[in-house]
């Protein structure tokens, strides 16, 4: 017989037997009603006929199984009932493992061929995963049910697991879950009347079963612990209860709340305090663009009433405010506070020694918990002919005090828009060059259609569709060789700034040699709890991401350090439905949420509300009056899925749109709060309000009208 003719066999006789057990509807002799009524008749039956009806329900057993036939829960409970506690125990173990395996081999022979030549490659990763720690997962799985157990049978038989090991392990994995049912099931049978279901033994099988998920959790999470330290000594008493590496966003919030709720904490960071936002990201570059932003009001005088405005500066003074507002804020992230709050600061660098030690420079510091908090680096391409020029990225950027002449910007997301405006505002000749089709391409087509625009009026050079291939030195110039539909490109530049995006600070002090695993993007892998695969170290900010924001890195501290210092009695999993971002050109793109390309690409249904901030009166007042407010709802109701802003202060004004979304807070009542006139923060009432007048009951309102005719005789 071809491989073809049998599979169309077995599932003929699947279909026949699937068809007949619900046709006939067998299975109101799968239910515990049933059951009951019958248990005098076949107890008598049992005890003339032991081996023979153990026999058959072995078979019937196997039969709903292997068939992913509902049923198996209340025949585990009826088989405690009816043969007592052993012998359903036995048989049950041993019928439930060979239908499981069964139709673990009939999912692998229908459909594993097909399923791994059609999404191969998509699933190489869980191939490898099965082929590696397979066991494990089927383990963790059986004996804590996320899914139902016949939705792992079937799935598991299109993974490359073999089948001796599939059923060894749903053996010994479904043991102690059969264990806790059976006896339930043998409670059930003695219960005769309702008094019978206060008898304590009925009162403790049903706590078993209730509180077996989440003993099974608990011993799972203790197996993994035992197994991922294998070979690492655990220190018999330690020096701290947590210790951090990185004094960044997450490294700094860590800490003061580990300091907060009174833990020993130590605070290790190489470099400066503050880490990357406060020195070479967000407080300088939002200096820099609200200097060239005071340059950009001049050159609108004549908008103001001026016939116009001069302003004479020199850029190495800029660039010298620029630092001293990084200075203003260092005392924020310094080491005297952090000192003064109770966190023992150490300078040096760290190394990762064991799960519960920490080396630096020389000094060993013992602790229960660590939080990796070693943030990112600017991205660097594999550009040939790079290392011939002295490239700048936001870490050197700062360092000049010589206005570039012509500075070409690699990159088109938000770093690269802002520096771009920015640099081109105080006077030089920028290129802005970007590979994919637009700039700002984690935004809907229209917002990075408005910035480029609005580039192009500033003067700004926008080449979308380039890729960088190479830098050359000619006769003198230096230029970046791009690609372009086919063509080749030469962009000659004096300074050329990548901003491509960020790397995380995954390696180089020991991370790699513990085993800690890190994702394919090269960030530290964590689980929602913001925990490695070592339960005692954790991760917040950069180096994990998903998210490379300082708030973002803010946020996942808490659930860090809390889960370090707390887990072991209670833990949170990290919250991301509600990520606002900002990126500060001008105007300013604010989102929240989805937007309008990610809600189609989810097929996700929405409705799109629009105000536009020329009709804002304060916007107009101010000459501002560009821009709009864009908000996707839930189809038919005012549940808010997404905002973008588009305009002066957007990154300010989505805060009210993240309060609602995070706490549910439709356009109902955004509408309904009084916003002071004139604001910019009314453009989010008048977006609500638009949303109420496109959602007006107009059959309601005609009866209404009629009722006022009426009322007017």
């Amino acid at each position: 017989m071809s491989n073809r003719a049998a599979k169309l066999l077995l599932i003929t006789v699947m279909g026949v037997l699937v068809i007949v057990f619900f046709a006939f509807d067998l299975g109101q002799y799968l239910t515990l009603d049933y059951l009951k009524s019958q248990q005098r008749e076949f107890n008598q039956y049992y005890q003339q006929n032991s081996l023979l009806a153990l026999g058959i329900y072995f078979l019937i057993y196997v039969l709903v199984t292997a068939l992913s036939l509902p049923g198996a829960t209340v025949m585990t409970l009826a088989g405690g009932a009816l043969f007592g506690f052993w012998a359903a125990l036995i048989v049950i173990s041993f019928a439930s493992s060979i239908g499981a395996t069964l139709a673990f081999l009939v999912s692998r022979f229908l459909l594993r061929d097909w399923v791994q030549g059609k999404f191969g490659d998509k699933l190489q990763a869980i191939n490898q995963g099965v082929e590696k720690e397979g066991a494990f997962y089927l383990f963790s799985l059986r004996l804590v049910p996320l899914f139902p157990f016949f939705v792992i049978n079937l799935v598991m038989g299109l993974t490359p697991l073999k089948t001796s090991l599939f059923y060894f392990v749903s053996q010994v994995g479904m043991f102690a879950g059969t264990v806790v049912y059976v006896n339930a099931g043998t409670q059930l049978g003695q219960l005769e009347s309702a008094a019978g279901i206060l008898s304590p033994g009925l009162i403790f099988s049903f706590v078993l079963l209730g509180i077996f998920p989440l003993l099974a959790k608990k011993s799972l999470v203790i197996f993994q612990a035992r197994k991922v330290y294998t070979g690492h000594q655990k220190p018999q008493q330690y020096e701290y209860n947590l210790v951090v590496i990185g004094a960044g966003s997450a490294g700094l919030v860590s800490s003061y709340i580990a300091a907060a709720v009174k833990a020993k904490v130590a605070l290790v960071e190489k470099h400066k305090m503050g880490g990357d936002c406060l020195n070479t990201g967000c407080v300088p570059s939002k200096a820099l663009i609200r200097s060239a932003k005071m340059l950009s009001y001049a050159r609108r005088a004549q908008e103001f009433g001026f016939e116009r405005a001069e302003v004479k500066f020199d850029f190495a003074t800029v660039m010298e405010r620029v630092h001293q507002v990084v200075r203003k804020v260092e005392p924020h992230d310094s080491v005297e506070r952090y000192t003064n709050l109770g966190v023992e600061v150490i300078e040096g660098e760290a190394l990762i020694t064991s799960p519960w030690m920490v080396e630096v420079d020389g000094r060993v510091l013992t602790t229960r918990s660590i939080i990796v908090a070693t943030g990112a680096r600017p991205f660097v391409p594999p550009i040939k002919g790079l290392e011939q020029v002295d490239y700048l990225t936001s870490d050197n950027l700062w360092e000049l005090r010589e206005l570039p002449e012509k500075l070409v910007v690699l990159g088109g997301g938000p770093i690269g828009c802002e520096l771009t405006q920015a640099f081109a505002r105080l006077g030089s000749a920028v290129t802005q060059v970007e590979m994919l089709p637009r700039i700002m391409s984690r935004e809907d087509p229209e917002v990075g259609d408005f910035i480029q625009q609005k580039f192009a009026s500033e003067g700004i050079k926008v080449a979308t569709s380039h890729a960088a291939q190479e830098v050359r030195l000619i006769d003198g110039r230096q230029v970046l060789v791009c690609e372009n539909d086919g063509k080749t490109v030469e962009i000659e530049f004096t300074h050329l700034l990548i901003a491509v995006g960020r790397k995380a600070n995954a390696t180089g002090f020991g991370l790699e040699e513990l085993g800690v695993r890190l994702s394919e993007k090269g960030s530290v892998a964590v689980d929602s709890l913001m925990a490695t695969n070592f339960p005692n170290i954790f991760c917040a900010g950069d180096v994990t991401g998903p998210y490379q924001f300082t708030h973002t890195a803010s946020h996942q501290a808490w659930y860090a350090s809390v889960n370090a210092l707390f887990g072991t009695f209670k833990s949170f999993k990290v919250d991301y439905r509600v990520i606002p971002w900002a990126t500060f050109t001008d105007a300013e793109v604010a989102r929240v949420g989805i937007n309008e390309t990610e809600a189609e690409e989810q097929n996700l249904p929405f409705e799109v509300t629009r105000y536009g901030i020329d009709d804002l009166d304060r916007a107009i007042a101010d000459s501002e009056d560009r821009g709009w407010v864009k908000v996707l709802t839930k189809p038919g109701t005012d549940k808010i899925l997404g905002v973008t802003i588009v305009g002066h202060h957007a990154g300010d004004l989505l805060a009210e749109y993240v309060l609602a979304m995070k706490y549910n807070l439709g356009l109902n009542k955004i509408l309904g709060t009084i916003h002071t006139y004139p604001t910019l923060a009314e453009m989010n009432k008048m977006a609500a309000g638009v949303w109420k007048k496109e959602h007006a009951p107009k059959k309601l309102l005609e009866w209404v009208e009629k009722f006022h005719t009426w009322r007017r005789g």
